[in-house]
């Protein structure tokens, strides 16, 4: 395996520099947009061009099957995938919440509801710790923290992630002060809250939020501290790559010929393809076609507008949705959203609130799987796609549900007794429950 070894030194903020760390396979970090590398570092914009910077790694000296057994070896969780990430090989033994290798639902009820006939899948993340896929890329982010030496976790989040960096933070012994929306569903406040860092709501939505971290970021309030999803982005993100491998492992180390993802910043769906032409790349899959399927909701919609109008820019939108995870109105990796769904196929759809209701009922009562708003959009966007005639019925699909509904009960509110009874069996043939 090759490892980056650089000379040890420290920045301007008083953290390592990540010169000589051990983040396994990872070998710099490339942008995106212009190919130039850098060390790896907590650095996530290309002094270049000023693109994305993701990280790039030396896998040359695998052996498929070889991979492949370690790989099955590994515990039940994401740091299976250790010699694919940017993790030092002793991962599994740092203290960690362990996310992953969460249930891959066969949801023959749900297929039936929506007639697909070639196979449906849920994959349900609402299993991981704090209930919901943000405990994967938060446990990334805090690896690359404990080597570049913060002190302090941070993030800009609309809900899910601030909950997961507080509990990441929590079992790490890290100080965690995360910055959310004002306005946020107070379930997600308080689980955020109960860990015991500090929870700062900021006035404005979410792109607000992040503005205002950016700045921390450049002051002197802000030395020592890494923000998950923004100066320890590149690393962070591919924590979603383990998705795609989860997926294709739990389907017998097979692609998805489709799969449907949730786009808040967009970022989970880029990893998510990332990872698998990592697996194709690697031998570990039969490389064939599959798409890849956008999914918004229409209160914020900037990538499916871009998309359905052929635009390659995506214009921001002020969000005004029940689905306030996704609810980010200037995504950064919009663009490369929209190339994912034209290359591969697929498209970028988006649905209305009372969808998004109506579709996280449908999965409670067919398949027993209780989804928050965003799952409430997957499922949803599925249903108009193959209503549409976009998604193939009789090709093998997984639609991802990245939360729990407990945390957005009040898209649901409505939903309660259906009736209320003496109890005698008189009255309980008179309500019409016999």
């Amino acid at each position: 395996m090759a490892v980056q070894t650089v000379a040890s030194s420290t920045d301007s903020t008083g953290t390592a520099s990540a010169r000589n760390v051990d983040l396994g396979p990872a070998a710099a970090l490339s942008c995106r947009e212009c190919g130039h590398r850098v060390p790896l570092g907590p650095v996530f914009a290309c002094e270049e061009c000023f693109g994305p910077l993701e990280v790039a790694y030396d896998f040359s000296s695998y052996d498929t099957e070889q991979l492949r057994e370690r790989i099955e070896a590994g515990p039940a969780n994401i740091w299976r995938y250790a010699p694919l990430l940017p993790v030092p090989a002793d991962v599994a033994d740092k203290p960690n919440l362990n996310p992953g290798w969460t249930k891959l639902v066969k949801a023959d009820n749900l297929a039936g509801e929506l007639g697909i006939t070639g196979g449906l899948y849920v994959k349900d993340d609402s299993g991981n710790p704090t209930h919901s896929f943000k405990d994967r890329v938060v446990a990334q982010a805090l690896e690359a923290a404990r080597v570049f030496g913060f002190t302090t976790l941070s993030c800009s989040s609309t809900g899910n992630l601030a909950g997961a960096v507080g509990a990441a933070a929590a079992r790490a012994g890290f100080r965690s002060c995360v910055f959310i929306p004002h306005d946020l569903e107070q379930g997600k406040v308080v689980m955020a809250a109960v860990y015991g860092g500090e929870l700062v709501g900021i006035e404005g939505n979410y792109d607000d939020v992040n503005r205002f971290c950016s700045e921390l970021i450049g002051d002197p309030a802000g030395e020592g501290w890494g923000f998950v999803n923004v100066n320890l982005r590149p690393y962070y993100a591919e924590g979603s790559k383990t998705l795609a491998y989860e997926i294709c492992e739990q389907l017998g180390w097979q692609l998805p010929d489709q799969i449907v993802v949730p786009i808040a910043s967009g970022s989970q769906l880029t990893k998510i393809d990332k990872g698998l032409r990592e697996l194709i790349g690697l031998g570990l899959v039969e490389d064939k076609p599959y798409k890849i399927f956008g999914a918004q909701a229409e209160g914020c919609s900037p990538v499916s507008a871009a998309f359905k109008a052929g635009h390659d820019v995506v214009r921001p939108q002020k969000p005004d949705t029940i689905a306030k995870s996704l609810a980010i109105g200037n995504p950064a990796d919009g663009p490369y959203v929209l190339d994912i769904a034209r290359r591969t196929g697929g498209a970028v759809e988006d649905v209305t609130d009372e969808q998004i209701v109506d579709a996280i009922r449908v999965l409670a009562r067919t398949e027993g799987i209780f989804a928050e708003t965003a799952g409430g959009v997957t499922v949803g966007v599925t249903r108009k796609l193959v209503e549409n005639g976009v998604l193939d019925p009789s090709k093998t699909t997984v639609v991802l549900n990245t939360g729990d509904g407990l945390k957005t009960l009040d898209a649901v509110a409505g939903t309660g007794l259906t009736a209320t009874i003496r109890p005698s069996l008189e009255s309980f043939r008179e309500a019409g429950l016999a």
